[in-house]
């Protein structure tokens, strides 16, 4: 399920206690027009005192402020900080007070960003290295979220033709100085109009083209229905005077060059991996462990949750947390991440592949990284001999959920045992995980440890829940016995195995349910075949849900009949909750279950042969079927269950052991100095072999399509299912567009009465109406 967007979630609410240097050189200067923003100004402060890019000066421009409240907290707020200097103006407007701050920027970039406006932390530093990686493209912008009395997303494909006759771009941007400098920057006007979009036609015509940044949006766009810009698109007047001023200017706009967008799917072949180089350390101090996890998303799953609590509760006095992810996706869970740290990169959305290297070199340079922390990305892996080459006394360690044999021979897991020399101690999520990766790739016991991902036992407890909310919400008597299947709606989780074994239950069992809290590709086609079964009053279909202990607490029996797991979330969370789990016997799922606290099926199916198949075999029908009604007939059965569940948890699976055991880990990796020598001589072995660490990596990009896991048919469901998200989100877009097909009409009506009144007034016109008169036609 995509998260739904949380606008309340806005940056620079909060100021990051983190010891950055401010006495550097300057590589960008952000530009701010002020005028009586005392309102919304400390906030817009806090998100560029945030920035995770801290070699900038801020020139505030104040345009003849007449508000003694704002220019005290200008004042105030500057004084806080070397790198920001005001410049005084009498009262000429914004484009007077961006052009006076861009011809007293000392870089070669600047960034133009409105006093009341927001940016995300990271939105500095993806610009610069956007706009630096493509020397000819003059300006860069990412997505923005506008916000307070309107909010919406935008991040429409940038259409240099469009841009005639709608703007679709911002006023913030990172821009070149001497290109915003070769077209007279900003025109000055007495009457407000759209003079960033003018700015932008005006570097259109002469040649300049963009960088666009999609999928992420860092931007946030403040929207006020009253100001000096809002009349402009309210005052039919003004509104006509602004479009003729535009029109004039589009006109100079001939055949547009094109805009570079990322994310990118293309790369050049063989090309050498960069080094950074003159990389300064962004910290004053180092103090704190700094880890880098290199991840490939960060979605909602059961990897991504692992990965979500231990970085939340790291204890942020000892250690300093950044991420780095390596695929393109969506990164619905992106919000939640960055409410523990600003150090997030996507790098697919602001980089070629050929430039992740030399950005990850250049990371782990300015921030002193101790402890590269790899899992479940494909990138990351093959880039460790390389990183390994040019980092000796960099400690890496890698995760491992499980092993995948429909993918790559065996998926993450494969690629972790091929680089067992480079990773010092590999980490899985259950015992035959590890039994694989000693047994089938060779790697040393003592290299692999087995950590449970755990779950928050306080967080779930059925005793903090009230009873009673999911017999509400479904309408039936609680005297129904549920049994929940909570899960992704995807062939991998067998839900049609689960429709078989509900009308075994039912059979025997008449009031029983079966709940499905989930989403999927499969969902239509699940709720039909329900139909088909006449089963409509046994399985009720609630969809995703953020908060799901509810749905626990008024369940008798949580079912798992996957293909494919490593130790299940579900299968935490529920025994947490004091809920039996009936499970396939698949991954590490025994780890965690047997008969003391519910009941595992042998898979009887071959996963690879057998994916989304919907025959099944009587014998492993029965087998489900016997486990839940046994567990749901007995009540004395039951409450010894549910009470070993939750015991089990509090025992041996807490999300707070796992994130100790981390702590302490990464205490021991950089403490031990044997660690450190090994290091340093594979350094220098890989060191000696020149370039064949790097071709590694190189190798790996020829085979792109083929190196991930959505290559493989269980991840082609998944593949659909975010289609489908982006075909919604593109008719939201359409029907903004829709919206604005009027407008533009209207613009297209105005330039053609102006070439008919132009006409008139040329020798040509003058000849037609001569003729005319005298009665000749043509």
């Amino acid at each position: 399920m995509k998260m739904k967007f949380d606008y309340t979630k806005q940056p620079g609410l909060n100021l990051w206690e983190r010891p950055l240097k401010m006495d550097q050189k300057p590589l960008i200067s952000i530009i701010t027009a002020f005028y009586n923003a005392g309102a919304y100004f400390e906030q817009t402060y806090n998100c560029v005192m945030n920035q995770t890019f801290p070699w900038f000066e801020w020139i505030i421009v104040d345009d003849g402020s007449t508000d003694d409240s704002s220019l005290r907290l200008l004042e105030k707020l500057a004084s806080k900080d070397p790198r920001i200097k005001i410049l005084h103006q009498n009262n000429m407007g914004p484009s007077a007070a961006r052009n006076n701050g861009i011809n007293a920027a000392t870089t070669e970039y600047v960034y133009i960003l409105d006093a009341d406006d927001l940016e995300e932390p990271t939105s500095l530093e993806y610009n610069y290295w956007a706009l630096m990686k493509n020397p000819k493209k003059s300006w860069s912008f990412t997505a923005s979220t506008g916000f307070q009395e309107k909010e919406y997303l935008w991040d429409v494909r940038f259409d240099p033709e469009g841009m005639k006759t709608q703007n679709t771009l911002s006023v913030s941007a990172l821009i070149r100085k001497q290109d915003a400098l070769s077209v007279g920057g900003y025109t000055i006007k007495e009457e407000a109009f759209d003079e960033d979009w003018h700015f932008w036609l005006k570097l259109m015509a002469k040649g300049y083209s963009c960088v666009q940044l999609r999928n992420e949006y860092l931007h946030w766009y403040r929207i006020l229905n009253s100001g000096r810009m809002a009349s402009i698109h309210t005052d039919n007047q003004k509104k006509e005077r602004n479009k003729k001023i535009i029109s004039e200017q589009a006109a100079f706009v001939i055949n547009p060059k094109d805009p570079i967008i990322y994310p990118i799917t293309t790369y050049e072949e063989f090309a050498n991996i960069n080094e950074s180089k003159d990389v300064e350390s962004i910290y004053k101090e180092h103090k704190k462990i700094h880890v880098l996890f290199v991840l490939p998303w960060l979605v909602m799953g059961g990897a991504d949750k692992f990965n979500l609590d231990l970085i939340t509760r790291l204890d942020k006095s000892k250690f300093e947390v950044s991420i780095i992810t390596t695929l393109e996706r969506d990164n619905d869970w992106l919000q939640r991440f960055r409410e523990v740290t600003p150090e997030i990169f996507n790098l697919p959305n602001f980089l070629s592949p050929n430039d992740y290297p030399e950005f990850i070199d250049y990371f782990i340079k300015s921030r002193e990284i101790d402890i590269l922390f790899a899992s479940n990305s494909t990138e990351g892996y093959y880039l460790l001999p390389w990183i390994r080459k040019n980092f000796p006394h960099l400690a890496i360690v890698d995760y491992v959920h499980m092993e995948e044999w429909y993918w790559r021979n065996g998926g993450h897991a494969r690629s972790s045992a091929i680089m067992g020399e480079i990773v010092e101690k590999t980490y899985v999520c259950n015992s035959v995980t590890r039994d694989v990766m000693i047994q089938q790739f060779h790697r040393n016991p003592e290299s692999v440890e087995t950590v449970h991902i755990g779950i928050d036992e306080v967080q779930f407890d059925a005793s903090k829940v009230r009873s009673g909310i999911l017999y509400e919400e479904l309408g039936i008597s609680e005297k129904r016995p549920i049994v929940l299947f909570i899960c992704r709606l995807h062939p991998q989780k067998r839900p049609f195995l689960m429709l078989k074994i509900a009308k075994q239950v039912q059979k025997k069992i008449k009031n029983v349910a079966f709940v499905v809290i989930g989403d999927g590709s499969q969902k239509e086609e699940l709720i039909s075949a329900t139909k088909t079964m006449e089963l409509d009053n046994t399985v009720y279909f609630l969809g995703s849900k953020n908060e799901v202990r509810p749905y626990y607490k008024d369940t008798k029996v949580t079912l798992i009949c996957s293909i494919k797991e490593g130790l299940a979330l579900t299968a935490y969370e529920s025994c947490a909750m004091g809920v039996p789990v009936v499970s396939a016997d698949v991954g590490g799922q025994k780890d965690l279950i047997d008969s003391s606290v519910g009941k595992l099926i042998p898979f009887m199916l071959d996963e690879d042969k057998h994916f989304d198949s919907r025959d099944f075999s009587d014998k492993e029908i029965n087998a489900y079927t016997d486990a839940i009604v046994e567990i749901l007939s007995d009540e004395e059965k039951w409450k010894e269950l549910s009470l070993n569940c939750r015991n089990r948890i509090e025992q041996k699976f807490t999300i707070k052991e796992m994130v100790q055991y981390f702590e302490n880990e990464f205490q021991r990796l950089i403490q031990d100095e044997t660690l450190l020598k090994q290091r340093e001589e594979k350094s220098e072995c890989l060191r000696k072999l020149g370039m064949l660490a790097d071709e590694i990596y190189t190798e790996v990009l020829m085979e792109h399509e083929e190196n991930h896991a959505e290559s493989s048919h269980y991840y082609k469901e998944d593949l659909n299912d975010n289609i489908k998200n982006i075909i919604n989100q593109d008719r939201e877009i359409l029907e903004r567009h829709e919206k604005s097909i009027n407008h533009q009409w209207e613009i297209q009506k105005w330039h053609e009465e102006r070439i008919k009144r132009l006409e008139n007034g040329t020798l040509k016109g003058i000849i037609k109406r001569v003729l005319r008169k005298v009665g000749v036609k043509k």
